[in-house]
């Protein structure tokens, strides 16, 4: 069975207040995109467990850290079916703010459960796949969604950029989470994003932020050129995905040429 994880973006993201518990309460809008990962798997007739085998973006550690295999032992903590083979090519890139890791472990719990009929419901599938990872959960019905708390509680939204463009850039920058936290102060915004986000994506500039772009900013300067080289190609909304490293433009139905980006991993397309 082939399947194709594919990345998000955020747009827009509030970090609303500091949890007891040491992390951060969040509003922010996952949307998904059209970069995909390939994910295959079929039952194995040669392993007493499973195979893992990978190309594309280099992997490297152990495959048992990998969220694909963990999803893997969870799902058969759970059910019985029988050992697999399982290979990934890897296109979605690390430490970019896409979400490529929780997307390869949704789409792993989902392709399990269609190829052995184990007739898992999708909040079901919702539930195990938060026991992976925070946002994993998003890419099981993989639909645009306001995610609060963690970044694990979802609102479905009407969010359509269908007829709009995205050009996605990502220097050679690995962006940690504590880094991404070292400068942001917590502050609930006046108007929820959820609100925002229905204002036409004209005003969005003036009006949704990500809170991370001013602690990776200052420490990554080149990510915030990445950001205004977006607007000065013509970009209706430019902004960091996630706590980065990546960065996104969206422009009225054509992408402009990448040629400015030399160095940086790009893709785009359009949305839908």
């Amino acid at each position: 069975m082939l399947t194709y994880p594919n990345a998000k973006i955020n747009i827009g993201l509030n970090v609303v207040e500091r949890r007891p518990d040491g992390y951060h309460n969040i509003e922010t809008v996952f949307y998904p995109i059209g970069l995909h990962d390939v994910l295959e798997i079929e039952s194995s007739e040669t392993c007493s467990d499973y195979s893992f085998s990978s190309s594309g973006i280099e992997l490297g550690g152990d495959p048992e850290e990998n969220l694909i295999v963990k999803a893997y032992r969870l799902l058969r903590s759970e059910y019985q079916f029988p050992p697999v083979d399982i290979s990934l090519v890897k296109q979605i890139p690390f430490g970019a703010g896409l979400g490529g890791g929780s997307s390869d472990a949704a789409f792993m719990l989902k392709a399990l459960n269609e190829l052995f009929e184990l007739k898992i419901t999708p909040k079901k599938l919702e539930r195990l796949a938060a026991k992976l990872g925070a946002d994993c959960p998003v890419f099981i019905q993989n639909k645009p969604v306001f995610a609060t708390g963690i970044g694990n509680v979802f609102t479905p939204i009407e969010l359509s950029l269908q007829g709009y463009s995205l050009l996605l850039v990502k220097p050679d920058i690995h962006v940690s989470t504590p880094d991404a936290y070292a400068l942001v102060v917590p502050e609930k915004p006046q108007l929820s994003l959820i609100e925002l986000i229905q204002h036409p994506l004209t005003e969005w500039k003036d009006t949704i932020r990500n809170d991370f772009e001013k602690s990776v900013f200052a420490k990554y300067p080149e990510i915030e050129t990445i950001k205004n080289t977006l607007y000065e190609m013509g970009a209706v909304y430019a902004s960091m995905s996630g706590s980065g490293s990546s960065v996104y433009g969206i422009f009225d139905s054509f992408r402009p040429e990448d040629a400015l980006f030399e160095g940086c991993f790009i893709t785009g397309g359009q949305l839908e």
